[in-house]
Parts: C-alpha cells; sequence; structure tokens
C-alpha cells in the first residue's frame, strides 16, 4: 500500500525509509480533505502514532508550499508536552520526519541547562518542543519570540491538566498568535479538555480514533497469581520464560524500583531504573540504554507510564497493581505500539485477587490467568531456544574452516556440542524454585496452564484473608506506631504483609501501644521476616520494625508483651475491639473508631 499524496513530499520520503506502508487511524484522519488548515481536537492512545500524526498535520501550514524551511529565526510552530521523556521523545520523531525539509527544532524543559537552551533559541528554530513551565519561563524572560507561530500542538493534554499545568498552558496559549492553529490531542475529553478547546480553539474538527479496547487489541493480558513472599521470584521466572527484547517492570514507589533493580542486577540481568528522583541526565542515560542493547530491563515507576517509546518493547510487567485503570491502560500502552503485538503480566498476590478483578473490569479488559513459571517450564523454553537458534543453520564462512577443522580434530562432535550448550546455559541466569501454589482463574477471567508445566487446581479461597491466634508458637515484633500516631489494624495489617513477605494467615494478634504496636509472626515465617527486614527495611518512611526480644535468635518464640492499664487489643477471629482499665471494666464495638493511616 502506498502513502497518501497528501503528505508533503518531503515528509512522504523519509515516511518510506523509515518503513511506512500505511498510516494508522489517527495518521489518516488529520490528513482528511475538512482537517487541511483546520484546528483539531483528537482523541487518541499513546502508541497509535499521534507524534508523526500530528507532524505530517502541521507540514503543509509550516512549510506554505515550500518543500524546505527557509533560514531559522523565531519558531513557526510549538510542540508542548507533559513530561521531558516524551518532550524528548516528540523531539526525535519530528527531527527524522522533518529531516529532508532543513528543519531546525530545539527542545526546551525542565532539568536541562536553561542557557543552552536560550542559546539554541537565539540561534533560531522551525520547530519548539517544551514542557510548559519551561516554555512560559522562556515566555516570561523574552528568550521564545511567540510572534511567528503558525501552530501550537497540546500533547497528551489530559495530563498536562492532571500535573497542573492548566494555568501555565492558557499563559502559553495567551501568549500565542490569534490567527494559529491548534491542535489539541489527548487520550480522552473530558469536560475540562473541552473547556480548555472551546477557549482556545476555533470551530475545532473532532477526532476520535480507535476506542481504547482497539487500541489494546495486539496486548495480551496475564494475570499471573502468587504468593506474596514469592512475587519477585515469579518476576525473575517471566523475565527468563519470554526472553523479550525489551521489557519494562513497573512499581508503585521509588523504594521499590531500586529494590528490584538491584535484585535483577545481582541475579544477571542487564537492568536500568527510571524514577522521579533521578537526574535528567540519568534517566535519558537509562532510556538509551534500553535503546541500544546495553539494558534489556527497565524497572519503573509511574514516571514511565506516559509517552516513553521504546522499540522491540514487548513485555510489560506489573510488579505492583497500578492503583485506578487509567493507569493500568497508560502502562501497558508501552507495549503493543504501531501494529507491534505485546504482552502484559499482572503479577497478584492472593491477597489482591479481588482488587485485580476489579481493576481488570473497570479497564474493560480480560485477563488470563497464569501460574507463575517453574523451572521445568523455563528449561523447556531454554530447550527450544537452542534447538531453534538461527546460527545453527548458517553455513561456516571461509575465515572460519581452518579453526572449525582444529576443533573437530582435537574433540569429538559431543564434547563440542556440549561445550555449546554449556556456555549458552551459563548466559542465562537460573531459574527460581516456587512452590507448586493452587491457581484459579480471576472472576471474569480464562485459565492457563500452558506455561507453567503443572496444572491448575482450584484455589482454596474459603479461609483466605483469616486472622491466625498462635498459641504461644509465635514471635512477636514492635512497629514504631501506636495509639498516639491513631494506628488501626485495618491498615496496619498490610503494611506487615508487605513489609515482610507474609499472608495474613501469617500474622496472629497485633496489640496496639500508646506509642508502638506488637504483633505475632508464626514461628515458621518469623526468621525469613527477620531477613527481609534487614535487607530492605518496612519499606514505609518513617516507620521502623524490630523483634520485641532484642537479640532473639530469628525464629525462636520472643516472650508476649506484658498487658498494660489502658491497652488496647484487636482479637483477629473475633474481629472487635477490646479495652480494659484499671477498674477491669470492658466494652465491646464491632465499629471500631475510624482512623486515618498517618503520611
Amino acid at each position: 500500500m502506498s502513502l497518501p499524496a497528501s503528505i508533503a513530499p518531503a515528509l512522504s520520503g523519509a515516511l518510506a525509509a523509515r518503513g511506512y506502508t500505511a498510516l494508522t487511524s489517527v495518521q489518516t484522519a488529520v490528513l482528511a480533505p475538512e482537517a487541511e488548515g483546520a484546528d483539531l481536537l483528537v482523541s487518541a492512545q499513546t502508541g497509535s502514532g499521534k507524534t508523526v500524526a500530528f507532524g505530517m498535520a502541521i507540514a503543509p501550514t509550516l512549510l506554505d508550499g515550500a518543500e524546505r524551511f527557509g533560514a531559522a529565526r523565531a519558531p513557526l510552530a510549538l510542540v508542548i508536552a507533559p513530561t521531558r521523556e516524551l518532550a524528548l521523545q516528540v523531539r526525535r520523531e519530528l527531527e527524522w520526519l522533518y529531516a529532508d525539509t532543513g528543519g531546525r527544532i530545539a527542545s526546551c524543559v525542565g532539568g536541562m541547562d536553561i542557557r543552552t537552551e536560550r542559546r539554541a533559541l537565539e540561534q533560531g528554530a522551525h520547530i519548539v518542543v517544551g514542557t510548559p513551565g519551561r516554555l512560559r519561563d522562556h515566555i516570561t524572560r523574552n528568550a521564545l519570540d511567540m510572534s511567528s507561530l503558525r501552530a501550537v500542538v497540546l500533547d497528551e493534554a489530559d495530563e498536562m491538566l492532571d500535573l497542573g499545568f492548566r494555568e501555565d498552558l492558557e499563559f502559553i496559549l495567551g501568549e500565542a498568535p490569534e490567527d494559529r492553529r491548534t491542535l489539541l490531542f489527548s487520550a480522552t475529553v473530558p469536560k475540562p479538555i473541552a473547556l480548555l478547546a472551546k477557549r482556545f480553539q476555533r470551530n475545532a474538527l473532532r477526532i476520535s480514533a480507535a476506542n481504547e479496547k482497539e487500541q489494546h487489541g495486539d496486548i495480551s493480558y496475564q494475570a499471573m497469581v502468587v504468593q506474596p513472599r514469592e512475587r519477585e521470584n515469579a518476576i525473575i521466572n517471566t523475565l527468563l520464560l519470554f526472553d523479550a527484547q525489551n521489557t519494562i517492570i513497573f512499581c508503585s514507589t521509588r523504594e521499590a524500583v531500586k529494590h528490584l533493580t538491584s535484585r535483577l542486577s545481582n541475579r544477571g540481568f542487564s537492568v536500568v531504573s527510571l524514577s522521579g528522583e533521578l537526574s535528567q541526565a540519568e534517566r535519558t542515560n537509562a532510556l538509551q540504554s534500553m535503546r541500544d542493547g546495553r539494558a534489556r530491563v527497565c524497572v519503573a515507576t509511574d514516571v514511565a507510564a506516559r509517552g516513553i517509546d521504546l522499540p522491540n518493547l514487548d513485555l510489560v510487567i506489573h510488579a505492583d497493581l497500578p492503583t485506578n485503570p487509567e493507569t493500568l491502560l497508560h502502562r501497558s500502552g508501552r507495549t503493543g505500539r504501531a501494529g507491534r503485538k505485546g504482552t502484559c503480566v499482572l503479577v497478584v498476590p492472593y491477597s489482591r485477587r479481588r482488587s485485580a478483578e476489579r481493576l481488570l473490569q473497570m479497564a474493560k479488559l480480560e485477563a488470563v490467568t497464569v501460574s507463575a513459571p517453574g523451572i521445568a517450564a523455563i528449561q523447556k523454553r531454554n530447550r527450544e531456544r537452542i534447538l531453534q537458534d538461527p546460527a545453527l543453520s548458517e553455513a561456516p564462512g571461509e575465515d572460519e574452516l581452518e579453526l572449525i577443522q582444529e576443533l573437530q580434530a582435537l574433540y569429538t562432535p559431543e564434547q563440542i556440542a556440549a561445550a555449546y550448550l554449556r556456555r549458552e546455559i551459563a548466559a542465562r541466569p537460573a531459574p527460581e524454585e516456587l512452590s507448586d501454589a493452587p491457581v484459579r482463574p480471576l472472576d471474569g477471567g480464562r485459565q492457563s496452564s500452558e506455561r507453567t508445566g503443572r496444572p491448575n487446581r482450584p484455589e482454596r479461597g474459603d479461609n483466605e484473608g483469616r486472622f491466625e491466634k498462635f498459641d504461644g508458637g509465635g514471635v512477636w515484633f514492635s512497629l514504631s506506631i501506636g495509639r498516639k500516631q491513631r494506628a488501626d489494624p485495618r491498615w496496619l495489617l498490610p503494611m506487615i504483609c508487605k513489609a515482610g513477605d507474609v499472608t495474613k494467615r501469617e500474622v496472629g494478634s497485633i496489640r496496639i501501644l500508646e506509642t508502638e504496636t506488637h504483633f505475632e509472626i508464626t514461628a515458621s515465617k518469623a526468621g525469613e521476616y527477620l531477613a527481609n527486614l534487614r535487607e530492605r527495611g518496612s519499606g514505609e518512611k518513617g516507620v521502623t520494625i524490630r523483634p520485641v526480644a532484642d537479640g532473639a535468635a530469628p525464629g525462636a518464640s520472643a516472650p508476649r508483651p506484658p498487658k498494660t492499664s489502658s491497652q488496647e487489643r484487636f482479637e483477629p477471629k473475633a474481629k472487635t475491639w477490646k479495652k480494659k482499665d484499671d477498674s477491669a471494666k470492658a466494652y465491646r464495638s464491632d465499629k471500631p473508631a475510624k482512623a486515618k493511616k498517618p503520611r
């Protein structure tokens, strides 16, 4: 299929050189006759090719009938993006798209040297790409001349409003010439976006690209149900099973990113991290490592969920479940882009099954429920890769024949094959051992045991979420939050479980004191719990967890903390509160006072 004739000739050649033979739905829509020269309000998901779409859409306006730009002076177009990464990515896309036009493209983003940007603007640019805050800064300092603008593009407009850039956007659009074209791209068009369009656009043509379900039609979703303490082992085995060229793993916090990056690096994976605490240079280097093949795994917070486009990204893993369906779609949208197939794996601890079901239902997605891949499944996949290695079917080169003959003279074919096999196995990290946990499909999902190497059995869910009382067989720990900080077992329990990778069943009594809380861990898990604490702490800023009996051997039962006057106890099985005072009077309530978790 040939490209449409309505594309500017210089851009058409660049598209052909990049291998474009057909356009996506949003790219086709912006080239329609009725869209020519008009303001556009476009709803399109990430991965739909919208950067190339608005690049093609504004080209006739900027070139004004010419095939190449003249000398660069004040910018003719301004592209506004919500994040540094997206802005720099847009610049790279426009650079190759406009390469044959002689176009000069400058970027103005937070975190970069503002003096270098100012010099680039003084030297002249045809297109400027930037983030709202930095662009406003340049405008107020008279470094960015807006007088010659012919087009303004707002990319990911909904995200910019979510991030609080409304005032900056209104200022920038107010400074632009009134006769400019305004192209507004957004994943959805909620009321704030519609109001922004009504105020700053003139009779905008509304374009709605493929809906979310179609946009994610090239992504297969898997819900991998695991025991909480085996979450990281499951992630390691998933990486080994898929052996994707590029993978992104999403975590909910910076601390989780640092911990998982360290774990994967120690296991032999080429991994980089991406989070808000990194400098712009570090984030740029991390992404470049993924692009040039020096790294194959990126562990990231949601800072990477929008706008990041990595080539050959075939796998997305949600190490922590996203908090809402929008984040799930944006994270997952890093793969399955521009017609390429992708896989998205949600790692679901047993205790978060219901949350995962609701999340997928709200996102209108269906996931196949799978077990975490075991050692046998990974060994089978490695065997297939080795036997199907294309290098085995290639004819030897003339410069290789002499050495091959020497090898054949010294060693038997079995010895040569064994050496090759050992090298191939040693080049991959060893898989982790996982328990043969039963798995049943999430509500509304389907079940598959294809990759696990073991059958699926119904999950024993009758006692899920029950508290257990250990009759003297548990180990007591102390957590540095008490009544004074409005401690409540309803949010303490998840914190306790996450800190040491245990389930609710392995937590016994919880006793809330004035300034601390004592809780009981079953003796069989206490040693592992303590080791996890020593490795990464409580996982919450300002919160510490330690054994009640200092110096007690891990796994040894510590004495129960003595009861004190005015001590509150939470009896898990009864799910009631008891309070005992000096007068020995007691009360029971099925509705404890509502408390807020301290920030």
